[in-house]
């Protein structure tokens, strides 16, 4: 990934689910964690509407700008968060009652219509492109996977303490071992 300089830099804060300019600095295209911030014209206010999700009882929002296949994610998601983790789950088909890490990836890709069948883990690490998405980044290693919508995550770890299966995160976790891969285009 290459960086590169801005007279008027953007910085998302989605753990806030609001943007705002800053002054010049480098910054790296596309944005970390896949935020969804999309170019504005210079002055431009920037909302969720062009930045990134908002997180609203536990549902995400998709922004008004998102891609149809984002907003088909940002809904699959939704419709499995909160189900209980359930090892293997979502494997054997999409449908589950529990789903553990990588069935709850390939459920939300697979209603996005980016993927067509149910993948673990490791397999997920070599899947669509390397790096950083613009709207949607997986991130997988051989043990776990969590993904990255229009800045939000998506994952099963345990957070909080004793609460597990899929769910929307604001928090950031560090994403050194993993491999980042995302849909061509997005």
């Amino acid at each position: 990934m290459r960086a590169r300089r801005s007279t008027l830099a953007l910085i998302c804060l989605a753990t806030l689910g609001a943007c705002a300019f800053a002054a010049p600095l480098a910054i790296a295209e596309p944005a970390p964690w896949g935020a969804g911030c999309m170019p504005t014209p210079e002055g431009a206010v920037r909302t969720s509407a062009n930045c990134g999700a908002e997180l609203s009882n536990g549902r995400a929002i998709a922004p008004a700008a998102a891609p149809a296949a984002v907003k088909r994610a940002i809904v699959a998601a939704n419709q499995i968060d909160g189900r209980p983790y359930v090892w293997g789950g979502g494997h054997v088909s999409f449908l589950s009652r529990g789903y553990d890490c990588s069935g709850a990836v390939s459920y939300v890709l697979h209603a996005a219509g980016l993927l067509d069948q149910t993948m673990v883990s490791g397999q997920l690490a070599y899947w669509g492109e390397g790096g950083l998405g613009r709207w949607i980044t997986v991130y997988a290693n051989n043990e776990h996977v969590f993904m990255v919508i229009a800045g939000l995550r998506f994952d099963t770890r345990e957070d909080p303490p004793g609460v597990n299966g899929p769910r929307w995160h604001r928090a950031r976790v560090e994403p050194s071992g993993f491999a980042a891969r995302h849909p061509t285009g997005l």
